[in-house]
């Protein structure tokens, strides 16, 4: 086996700006989640945002991406499928995931277009709100898939946001599809709200008869099952997964299976920007989950992974400090 986990999902690079409540509600701008708009759009907020609150950061970005960089610096073998343009901000992107120590083939494959953008706007409660230009991620296929990788692979690590394009979630359903056939086990997560309120249908197709890991907030939680209270969600989630990880923010998480009900205490600290932080949850958990560590082991060290990320801006953390939250967890 040559990798502990192969992602799929969304390339695209974040701009990062702290703004108000008054900017989200003047701009019909709908908070805490992501967006999908066009490029004028884009370069119009961005033209507003610039003048009005200047760039926080610039940074690597897309959920899987997120999590596989996570799971890399920690010390895991991945592979990270993605599309990205010949140009400035492709070039970006596949440095900034060649520096984190993950393995792609974009050297390979970049094509002539423009590299998906997504822009972060915080507010003062951390609060992450997304509006998203796919660019070319949005064309992302089957033919971008690296297939002969993803059967050297443990886990394949699935993103939501790939349900918003009839291309890319077709990619998905053909990369399960391929994992099912080879005995890689399947990971996925909801990604966002929007995701599962949206495009549930899609979600649902990509699922397929079950995967293996899914990892769920609250809110989607209840939003994708319709269910009032979250224990009924989860009795429905467990018909779709044999490990369900639900995130509960500043209440810390729960790692459920058919026999068995683990509470993860949440790491207490001072948000400043909640952006990333299910990604890095994730992230720490399937470190966890491929390196011998039980369900609560990996949880604790998911969660206080988590709780690192949202006490600075941006979707990652720095590899020293992933490395020496590991080593708290490894005793």
């Amino acid at each position: 086996m040559k990798y502990q986990v192969y992602g799929i999902g969304n390339a695209l690079v974040d701009a990062e700006f702290e703004v108000s409540d008054e900017f989200l509600a003047e701009h019909n701008i709908e908070k805490g989640l992501m967006t999908l708009i066009d490029e004028d759009q884009q370069e119009k907020l961005v033209t507003n945002l610039n003048s009005n609150f200047g760039l926080k950061k610039r940074a690597g970005g897309g959920s899987a991406a997120n999590t596989i960089v996570s799971i890399s610096q920690l010390g895991g073998d991945t592979f990270y499928a993605c599309k990205v343009a010949n140009d400035e901000t492709g070039d970006f992107y596949m440095t900034d995931l060649a520096a984190a120590g993950v393995e792609t083939k974009l050297d390979q494959v970049k094509e002539d277009g423009v590299t998906g953008k997504c822009i972060v706007m915080v507010t003062d409660d951390a609060e992450r709100t997304m509006n998203t230009f796919l660019g070319i991620t949005a064309d992302f296929s089957e033919s971008d898939l690296h297939l002969e990788e993803l059967v050297k692979s443990e886990y394949i690590y699935i993103e939501g946001y790939l349900v918003t394009s009839d291309v890319s979630r077709n990619a998905a359903i053909q990369a399960r599809k391929v994992a099912k056939e080879n005995h890689v086990k399947t990971a996925f997560t909801f990604s966002d709200p929007a995701m599962v309120t949206y495009f549930k249908e899609g979600v649902t197709e990509i699922i397929g008869d079950g995967v293996d890991v899914l990892f769920s907030n609250e809110e989607e939680a209840l939003t994708f099952t319709g269910k009032e209270n979250l224990d009924d969600a989860i009795t429905e989630l467990l018909k779709i997964t044999e490990k369900l990880v639900i995130t509960l923010g500043n209440k810390g998480a729960r790692v459920v299976t058919s026999d068995n009900d683990i509470k993860i205490d949440a790491v207490q600290v001072k948000a400043i920007d909640t952006n990333g932080a299910g990604d890095m949850f994730a992230g720490a958990f399937m470190y966890g989950l491929t390196h011998e560590m039980s369900d609560q082991q990996a949880g604790n060290l998911a969660s206080e992974s988590a709780a690192n990320i949202v006490t600075v801006f941006g979707a990652r953390l720095d590899k020293q400090t992933q490395l020496d939250i590991l080593a708290k967890h490894s005793v």
